[in-house]
């Protein structure tokens, strides 16, 4: 088995979606889940933006693995953004799983991220990536997420702090919040991410910041500088969530108590899923990552 960097091509794009796919399709499997459903043509063109972005940006940090045959069997995806390192994506097929595929891939990421005083994973509920992430040096701290239809008479009262929508003419004040919440600014990230949102939203007052992206009824990534304000987002966020669609904020930590109490207020159900790992830092708050660019 070898490593060999990934291209921002068409076959590699298919070559990381069909591994991806595959993995995970086995890991619902395992832990008795309904398999997710197909990508839609939506979902096939943001994980293949990621992919070329990523390649980009961070081209030491995207690798296949693949047996001495050839076949390609595995795939990681990390990123550095300042003096924090992030794993995107690590996936195997079921069949290399456990023959050593993950760990060199794992080796070969973390090598990128030497020097970095922070690191952090969203990881699924897979005991053995658990594992893998805790062996590592990073703790691992339980995920909640919330789902459901909103019930738009049930939230929160907003209060006065005005939201605007926003654009990349914000990004010193995106950066500037993702430095305050999770010590590194996602920079050329943010790019990728408003491209790809519906919409950007923003709170700008005298006592503090925050920024929210939204598609759909899913929360793609929220940071603020307070609670308060964060609250304030997820509030306008779930507000917007169209008629019909269920609602979706994931990577939630105990420290986001302040989400949780939105949501169920909203009428959306808790339940928990997977681990934030982390190394060198507290779980970032409020702040709900996201799982492509952490």
């Amino acid at each position: 088995m070898f490593l060999r960097p990934i291209h921002a091509s068409a076959a590699d794009a298919l070559t990381v979606r069909q591994i991806k796919t595959r993995a995970f399709t086995a890991l619902a499997a395992e832990r008795g889940e309904p398999p997710p459903p197909p990508m839609t043509p939506a979902q096939i063109r943001r994980n293949d933006a990621r992919l070329r972005h990523l390649v980009h940006t961070d081209p030491h940090g995207c690798w296949l693995a693949e047996r001495d045959d050839g076949e390609p069997v595995g795939v990681a995806l990390a990123l550095r953004r300042e003096s924090l390192w992030g794993l995107s994506l690590l996936a195997v097929v079921p069949e290399a799983q456990g023959k050593g595929a993950g760990r060199m891939l794992l080796d070969q990421v973390r090598a990128y991220g030497r020097g970095c005083l922070r690191g952090i994973i969203v990881s699924s509920a897979d005991p053995r990536a658990a594992r893998r992430y805790h062996g590592a040096g990073f703790r691992l701290h339980p995920m909640m997420r919330l789902t459901g239809a909103v019930d738009a008479a049930s939230l929160p009262d907003p209060g006065p702090t005005p939201v605007h929508l926003g654009d990349i003419e914000h990004q010193h004040l995106l950066d500037s919040v993702d430095r305050r919440t999770r010590g590194g600014a996602h920079g050329p990230d943010h790019v990728r991410l408003l491209a790809a949102a519906d919409e950007l939203l923003l709170v700008d007052t005298l006592s503090g910041s925050g920024y929210c992206y939204r598609t759909g009824g899913r929360i793609d990534l929220l940071a603020a500088t307070s609670r308060r304000l964060a609250a304030r987002l997820l509030i306008e966020a779930l507000s917007r969530t169209p008629p019909g669609e269920e609602a979706l904020v994931e990577h939630l930590t105990a420290e986001q108590d302040w989400a949780v109490d939105v949501g169920l207020a909203a009428g959306l159900t808790v339940g928990n899923r997977g681990y934030l790992a982390l190394r060198g830092m507290r779980p970032p708050a409020p702040y709900l990552p996201s799982g492509a660019y952490l």
